[in-house]
């Protein structure tokens, strides 16, 4: 069902405060969101994108972990399955196996439905777009289909998925699962805001069930050998994996994991990722140097909003002239200057990635740097409508 501008307009008038002010978000900023809410047309584009994205997830067909054809070593049909996407058939070998590395390079083969990867990511985007929709416009039927959404994905005992990533990017041939298979969860963050933003509609027990399902997953993220391999990456994948921790620690309310976590963010984390100019070493030596690059930087952008939300100055840490801030200004001075951009792209330069992650920069340091590469970032149609522009003031 479409929804128009003028719809949501007497909706927001007539019940204003239906969800705002009573949600518990982990990843979003409630202040902004609020204020977003009440004055909604100064961000028309954004909001209208997001519509856009929750009428068409209204259309689509639910699609759990058990959907799947191939199944996992495990033969369980409620174990993730996810094949590593940049693996490719062996070119020597009569029957591909093993398959071979191919940087960058993605296999769209391993996007079919026979396994779980594009299911999981539809489900997240999906679950994401209806309950901020929901938030934004108080339209029930966005909340009904995230519920069922949620429901099969963490409660059916029919369709849930079980809390591990044992088997997520196998490689053919080689392994039947990889710690850095973990990646593919990180997904799961903004859909803890999804649950909470329901939560009053929840039944108790599928709430309590949600909860017991993100506690049993962080704890397999802490303990497993895969969970290990995954904190003890270099690169983007060791970050994503802390912001997972924390998100999830938060959630089920043992802060104190979460605060751990933190700590590991900052001592370990950012002294060896960035160089004293800012760079991070780990990102630019793979064949999409931007992309990594922005992409880790995604994941420090969750764990400082986390250490604002429990005390720990993720932002401002620095050791030996290392620092989170000096990564954020890379990118800045670089976002309109693909000119300047030294590393070689395999698919190009594109600009817009920088811009959600200098909104939390500007926000975090509010330096002119990361002002004035926003302010051109913005004339970008991409950029002025992304749904990204509702999570900030």
């Amino acid at each position: 069902m479409m929804i128009s501008k003028s719809m949501i307009a007497i909706s927001l008038a007539l019940s204003w405060g239906a969800v705002a002010g009573n949600v518990d978000f982990i990843s979003y900023d409630s202040s902004a969101l609020e204020y977003n809410k009440q004055h909604l047309t100064m961000k028309q584009g954004s909001i209208d994108t997001l519509v856009a994205k929750a009428d068409k997830a209204l259309n689509a067909a639910i699609d759990p972990v058990t959907n799947k054809t191939l199944l996992p070593a495990s033969g369980d049909k409620h174990d993730y399955f996810s094949f590593g996407p940049y693996w490719w058939p062996n070119p020597d070998t009569e029957d591909g196996l093993p398959y071979v590395r191919r940087d960058g390079e993605y296999n769209m083969a391993t996007k079919s439905a026979a396994t779980d990867k594009q299911r999981f990511i539809r489900f997240a985007k999906d679950v994401t777009d209806l309950s901020l929709a929901y938030y934004f416009t108080d339209n029930q039927a966005y909340a009904d289909k995230a519920k069922a959404q949620l429901s099969a994905w963490f409660v059916d005992p029919k369709t849930r998925m079980n809390p591990n990533l044992n088997h997520a990017q196998a490689i053919p041939g080689i392994v039947d699962g990889r710690g850095i298979g973990i990646i593919d969860s990180r997904l799961l963050i903004p859909v803890l805001d999804s649950i909470n933003i329901l939560q009053e509609q929840l039944d108790p027990k599928d709430y309590q069930a949600m909860v017991v399902w993100f506690s049993e997953f962080n704890q397999w993220l802490l303990t497993s050998n895969h969970g290990f391999e995954e904190d003890n990456w270099h690169n983007n994948h060791g970050t994503w994996y802390d912001a997972q921790v924390a998100a999830f620690a938060i959630f089920v309310g043992q802060e104190d994991i979460a605060k751990q976590r933190l700590r590991i963010t900052q001592m370990r984390r950012i002294g060896s990722q960035f160089d004293m100019n800012g760079r991070q070493h780990g990102e630019l030596e793979r064949t999409r140097p931007w992309h990594y690059s922005n992409f880790n930087l995604e994941a420090y952008s969750h764990l400082g909003h986390f250490g604002d939300k429990l005390g720990i100055d993720v932002w401002n840490y620095e050791v030996d002239k290392h620092s989170l801030a000096k990564g954020y200004q890379y990118i800045a001075k670089h976002a309109n200057q693909p000119d300047k951009w030294q590393y070689k792209e395999l698919k190009g330069f594109d600009g817009s990635k920088a811009y959600v992650n200098l909104l939390y920069a500007q926000k975090a340091y509010g330096e002119s740097v990361f002002t004035n590469a926003i302010s051109e970032l913005s004339k970008e149609k991409v950029n002025s409508k992304k749904v990204a522009n509702l999570l900030f003031k």
